[in-house]
């Protein structure tokens, strides 16, 4: 499996890097959906089912940053109209479920 990594989310770039052996991205945060157990995100590439990730998330209230790790479940769509990708977080820490669920309540997550 390959990893990928999704860069800061925060309010002050507005913006997720998404970056891998293959491809790199720079996606804004109108395109990225924060949830408790994952994160959906629009893309012109697409990534493959079961590649594992890592995910850091910039805190839009405080700054600080949270790692996740994850898996992608589901990337549908095609290269003409872009990609939906949904990816799984696995192993979360209590710290990190407690900073996801304050993120997902937050202007950028989707509840």
């Amino acid at each position: 499996m390959s990893a990928k990594k999704i860069g800061s989310l925060g309010s002050m770039g507005n913006s997720v890097s998404v970056a891998s052996r293959e491809a790199a991205l720079a996606l804004s945060s109108d395109k990225v959906s924060v949830h408790k157990s994952g994160i959906e995100f629009r893309s012109p590439t697409a990534f493959a089912e079961w590649s594992e990730m890592t995910v850091s998330l910039e805190s839009p209230f405080d700054g600080s940053k949270l790692s996740c790790y994850g898996v992608v479940v589901a990337c549908t769509g095609n290269k003409h109209s872009g990609y939906h990708v949904s990816m799984l977080f696995t192993s979360l820490t209590p710290t990190a479920e407690k900073q996801l669920g304050a993120m997902v309540r937050s202007e950028f997550g989707a509840g």
